[in-house]
Formats: structure tokens, C-alpha cells, sequence
């Protein structure tokens, strides 16, 4: 028995009464985000929308069972409930809130769609509405700022101007001649959607009444998909909370910044070219004392009975390009090896002056093979991380006596 689909033709309708033609148990959905026991009900006309065309499912009430889900089965509707209703005839409402939030989301890419089409020649191939956001995936050139936002700004212009939005019926052939924007293949009758002098779109899903009721249109970003470019954007209430939370965002930034919202722009190239100067001035500070204490440790350096100076030390709270700075400068001098950690991070450096003839990389594997870890690097110069920063002092002890043992 086909279920009679009640939002077809009015997609305002928040309650209704049905009576429940099948009722089965079902077993938890776990990809569905049902963990527990659910009925799965058809009933002979239903005003809930099912997940279909990029648009999610109505949520709400059927008697006294709560809706978790709705799925299309093709010619009928399944609803799953967390509860055996206790009559056939049931008293259903719509969760209106997210009803709405989904009208105004699905007509106001009806309308970005025609207009990014209209205007750029850029046709729709997808669209997703989220939970937060929404997006339509668009083909051909990259869309720049100023195809953006001239979308955006034909299509908030028709918001203003509160155009009908209408239900169509015919078939493929009929809606051809009315200037349909996307043909489909498809016999019988087909259901469209008409905004009044801009488009003619197939769809099933629920709309609003007027182009006034999506309130207000606002493209947040695009990025590269494959072929295709994903326009992010958002309309009426979700638009709002968008712009409102931007709002606060920049006034935070420019609280931080010590700057009126409009300057962050400028305030933070500032601060990031300060930023940039100041951390070029710290690395040659910290090369400058790398190689001091290098020396230091050169000359309290014992020379074995292999004729090597090993120089081996955990840092603490030092940048690990300090290791590197302090490596290298240990490593000009010949016969010497500086075995270095860091107790912070559990990085550790192995480095050798060419004459020395070991192989650092070797070292720093039998090293990693011990303790745990990961890295590499060549004959002269290896690094890595232990997997426990806290056995860097143990590690570099394995080190130095397999260096010794060589």
C-alpha cells in the first residue's frame, strides 16, 4: 500500500492524524545512531519527510512514541519509533523547529543553485544539508570572490523581493516546455518546485511559501572536491546564529589585539610580522649560545680509549632546534660525537664529525629497537622521538656504550 506523502502538497501541515497499516520490531541501527529497540511503522499518510535528495529526515511524534528516523521504501514511508504505538489511529506532529530550519536551508539552495547557473554558468551536481551547514557542489572554473558573492547577492536580492514559491505536477515532457533547470528521465507525473520568474526544479523535498521565508542567504566559503568546487553556505535562522557568532568572534580577536573589530585585519599582519622578526632574532640567539655551550662541553669532554670525544646530554626546556644548533656545532670539531635528548619531547639527535667513520643512523635504529621509537637520518646526522620521553637518559646510555663498544 503506497503511503499518501501529505508534505507534497503542503509542506506547512504540523499535525496530522494516520492509522498505522504495519508495525514490526526492529534491531538497534547502530549506524543510524539507534542503540536500542525500535518499531518501524508504515502508516496509510504521513507529513514526515524522509532522508532523501541531500535532505535530511523529519523528526517529532507519532501517539506517544518519539520518531527517530524516516526512510523512503520506495512507493511507502518507514517510521521508526521508540515505542509500539497503543492504537492504529494515531495523532502525529512534526518537530516544527527543524522542519522549517530544513525549508528554509533546501529553497535557499534552490535558489543559490539557479542563480550561480543563471548568472555564472555554473550548474549545480550535488547538494548536502547538514546539521550545521550546508553545501551545493558546483562544476566548472574556480568560482572566485566576486562570483561568490554575486551569487549570493542575486539570490538575497529575490529573498527581498518575496517571490512566490509554488508546487508544480507533470510530466518530464510538460515541465520541459515550462523551462525545467534540470531534466530528469523519468515517467509519469513528477513533482517541481517554481520560484516565480527564476526557476523550475524537480524535487521532492519541503519548501517554503515565499522567497521571504528563507530570510537571508550567506555563502561561507569554498574549497576543490574532485572536478568540482563546494560552496559552504547558510540561510535564515542558521544565517543569523552564522553572523552573530562571526560578530563575536571579531570583537574577541579585537579585544586580544587591542584593535576596533574592522582593524583586526591589519593588527594581525602586524602582530604576525613581529611575530616573524622576533622568532628569526630568538634562532640566532639560540645558535649564538648552542655554540658557546658546545665549547664549554668540548673541553670537560674525556677522550676515550677509541680517541673520540662523546659528548652526551639531556636538555630540559629548551626548543628542539636547539639540539640541532648544539649537534652541529659539536660535530665540526674531528673525533667527536654529540649524543642529545631532550627530556620534554624525548627527541634525540646523533651526530658525528665525518672522520669519525661511525654511522649515526644505525646508532639511533638499535637505539629505537631498545626503547621504542621512530626516525632516521644518514651516516653523519640522525634524529627521532622515543616513544616514553622519560627514557631519554637510559637511551642515550645504550648509545654511548654500543658507541664505545664499536
Amino acid at each position: 500500500m503506497a503511503t499518501r506523502r501529505l508534505y507534497y502538497d503542503d509542506s506547512f501541515q504540523k499535525e496530522f492524524t494516520a492509522r498505522v497499516v504495519y508495525c514490526e520490531v526492529l534491531p538497534p541501527d547502530v549506524s543510524s545512531g539507534i542503540t536500542g529497540t525500535a518499531w518501524g511503522l508504515m502508516l496509510d499518510r504521513t507529513a514526515f519527510y524522509p532522508t532523501s535528495g541531500g535532505q535530511p529526515n523529519d523528526l517529532g511524534k507519532i501517539g506517544d512514541a518519539n520518531v527517530l528516523d524516516v526512510r523512503d521504501e520506495g512507493e511507502e514511508i518507514l517510521h521508526l519509533v521508540d515505542r509500539k504505538p497503543s492504537h492504529p489511529d494515531v495523532n502525529c506532529c512534526i518537530h516544527w523547529p527543524r522542519r522549517f530550519d530544513h525549508m528554509q536551508q533546501h529553497t535557499g539552495q534552490h535558489l543559490l543553485s539557479a542563480m550561480f547557473q543563471e548568472r555564472f554558468g555554473r550548474p549545480t551536481v550535488s547538494f548536502h544539508l547538514g546539521a550545521e551547514v550546508c553545501t551545493i557542489d558546483v562544476r566548472g572554473p574556480e568560482p572566485s570572490e566576486e562570483v561568490l558573492e554575486g551569487a549570493e547577492r542575486a539570490a538575497n536580492q529575490i529573498i527581498f523581493d518575496d517571490r512566490a514559491v509554488r508546487i508544480r505536477y507533470g510530466t518530464a515532457e510538460e515541465l520541459s516546455r515550462l523551462g525545467v533547470r534540470k531534466e530528469v528521465e523519468r515517467s509519469g507525473v513528477l513533482r517541481a518546485i517554481e520560484i516565480e520568474g527564476v526557476e523550475l526544479q524537480p524535487c521532492g523535498g519541503t519548501h517554503v511559501q515565499s522567497t521571504g521565508q528563507i530570510g537571508i542567504v550567506l555563502v561561507r566559503g569554498c574549497t576543490k572536491i574532485r572536478q568540482d568546487w563546494r560552496v559552504e553556505f547558510v540561510c535564515g535562522g542558521r544565517a543569523e546564529q552564522a553572523a552573530r557568532r562571526d560578530f563575536q568572534l571579531r570583537r574577541q580577536v579585537g579585544e586580544k589585539l587591542n584593535c576596533a573589530p574592522e582593524e583586526i585585519v591589519s593588527a594581525a599582519a602586524r602582530a604576525l610580522a613581529e611575530r616573524d622578526s622576533n622568532f628569526k632574532k630568538i634562532r640566532v640567539v639560540l645558535e649564538r649560545l648552542a655554540n658557546a655551550e658546545a665549547a664549554l662541553a668540548l673541553q670537560s669532554a674525556a677522550t676515550g680509549s677509541n680517541g673520540l670525544r662523546v659528548v652526551s646530554r639531556v636538555f630540559e626546556d629548551v626548543p628542539s632546534e636547539y639540539l640541532g644548533f648544539f649537534g652541529t656545532a659539536i660535530a665540526k670539531t674531528e673525533k667527536t660525537v654529540a649524543l642529545l635528548g631532550s627530556a620534554d619531547d624525548g627527541d634525540l639527535l646523533f651526530a658525528q664529525h665525518p672522520a669519525v667513520g661511525k654511522d649515526m643512523n644505525a646508532l639511533l635504529k638499535q637505539t629505537f629497537e631498545k626503547f621504542g621509537g621512530k626516525g632516521g637520518g644518514t651516516r653523519d646526522f640522525a634524529r627521532g622521538r622515543l616513544s616514553d620521553a622519560a627514557s631519554a637518559e637510559r637511551a642515550l646510555s645504550l648509545a654511548k656504550e654500543m658507541l664505545a663498544g664499536e
